[in-house]
């Protein structure tokens, strides 16, 4: 979980720990967002809150929004491959600054995979 107050953010272990998402099609990872995830707009269908009073910080909006919510790595999955560094609002219990971090970190983990499998010729473990 993310600690809102923590400026310093774990995105090495973040990363990682998306690893077990990488060979899943991003056609599946988006059914399973769209029905498990607990979204904003899931929670405030007809009225959209005020967002200067919503939280004090975009991390603390984040953790908020996205507490309890089942999918949050197959969430942050689905953003990183779809917007990646061009990233906003809230996604996988991120904000969008910290998820535009997490980007070349996640990106440089995806190509070292990558250039595994092509040297020992599958996929790995």
């Amino acid at each position: 979980m993310v600690n809102p107050d923590d400026d310093a953010l774990d995105y090495e272990a973040m990363a990682a720990g998306l690893d077990r998402w990488r060979q899943v099609p991003d056609d599946v990872l988006t059914t399973v967002v769209v029905r498990r995830g607990l979204c904003l707009w899931g929670l405030w269908p007809a009225v959209e809150p005020d967002w200067d009073d919503c939280a004090p910080s975009d991390r603390e909006l984040a953790a908020r929004l996205c507490a309890g919510c089942p999918v949050i790595d197959q969430c942050r999955e689905l953003d990183l491959r779809t917007a990646g560094a061009s990233t906003t609002g809230v996604w996988g219990a991120l904000a969008e600054d910290d998820r535009r971090a997490l980007h070349p970190i996640w990106q440089r983990r995806r190509q070292q995979q990558h250039n595994t499998t092509d040297q020992e010729g599958g996929p790995l473990p």
